[in-house]
């Protein structure tokens, strides 16, 4: 199916489904970012990130929210 099938597809939903749709649709999004984030901390793409946090709680250079 194509993009604008589906573009076409969404259009002629009825309201409740569209809102089914639309709830389902950002869960499945959120999980895929979920995943994507989980395998980035696995192959340590974010570990420059978490040092950097470190050394800043460690420098004081945090404060509460």
């Amino acid at each position: 199916m194509s993009t604008v099938e589906l573009e076409k597809a969404v259009q002629q939903l009825p309201p409740q489904d569209l809102k089914n749709f639309t709830a389902w649709f950002e869960e499945y999004i959120s999980d895929l970012w979920d995943e994507k984030i989980e395998r980035d901390v696995l192959d340590g793409r974010l570990a420059h990130l978490a040092a950097k946090v470190d050394a800043d709680f460690e420098a004081g250079r945090c404060s509460p929210l």
